[in-house]
């Protein structure tokens, strides 16, 4: 799985599509983009046009379109977005919850968030939660602590089957940083246990990584037995850099 995250970035969606499918052949495993809300309906037709080439033409992208965040609840919440209304479009297929920026930015905290992943887990939509530890926690050495608090939000949960998990570390986010890929590798691995042991179901998720993930740097966590794709942020507003992302992952799954 690979996911563009293009958070509230002005992006011109023909122009990233067609760099996008000119930069990678179509593929059998799962790539989305997450635009902003207001550019969903912006984005989804250039991939449709694409998805639904005539029968000649053999490169045919399935991609698939989900949202950034999502409220817990409907009716008289003024400016938020409901599971309903999400399912209602039709064209959205997952959605992003707990990212660090929710978190940090917009003071969003295990109850809201386990609220929108219990929404979430009831719909057909596939819930991407995001964890991740700050620099200071790394640095105490507690992140498998932190990891296993924000894991509390599925405790006895009986996760959907499509259910994810997004490490993303705070301090590696836009900074260029990046922990060692073997550390990376041995969190994906304890996410992967946490999650089968806290979830009612004992489901072992996908777990991706997320941050400062780039073209040059993908190929070096990609080749970790845990990693099972990425999120991918500032490095997914180009088409063609996603696209080349795309194309180093779909060489490990072959």
């Amino acid at each position: 799985m690979i996911i563009a995250n293009f958070k509230s970035n002005i992006v011109n969606y023909p122009k990233w599509v067609d760099d996008f499918v000119n930069s990678c052949p179509p593929v059998e495993f799962y790539v989305g983009m997450a635009p902003p809300f207001i550019n969903i309906a912006d984005a989804y037709p250039e991939i449709e046009f694409w998805s639904n080439r005539d029968e000649n033409d053999h490169d045919m992208w399935d991609m698939h379109t989900g949202a950034q965040d999502v409220d817990y609840s409907s009716g008289s919440r003024t400016g938020a977005i409901s599971v309903e209304m999400l399912e209602k479009h039709g064209d959205i297929t997952f959605v992003i919850i707990g990212h660090s920026e929710r978190r940090e930015f917009f003071h969003e905290d295990n109850d809201l968030i386990r609220k929108k992943i219990h929404a979430v887990n009831a719909s057909n939509l596939r819930p991407i939660l995001c964890i991740g530890e700050t620099k200071e926690e790394n640095k105490e050495g507690i992140t498998k602590d932190v990891l296993k608090n924000q894991l509390e939000v599925i405790d006895g949960l009986n996760l959907s089957r499509d259910f994810t998990i997004a490490y993303e570390p705070v301090w590696a986010i836009g900074s260029g940083l990046t922990p060692e890929p073997k550390d990376i590798n041995d969190i994906h691995k304890y996410i992967k246990d946490v999650v089968q042991s806290v979830s009612a179901n004992s489901l072992v998720p996908d777990v991706i990584y997320g941050g400062s993930v780039t073209n040059k740097n993908a190929k070096s966590f990609f080749v970790e037995e845990f990693v099972d794709g990425a999120l991918i942020g500032g490095a997914s507003l180009e088409g063609s850099t996603f696209g080349e992302i795309v194309n180093i992952w779909n060489e490990f799954i072959i």
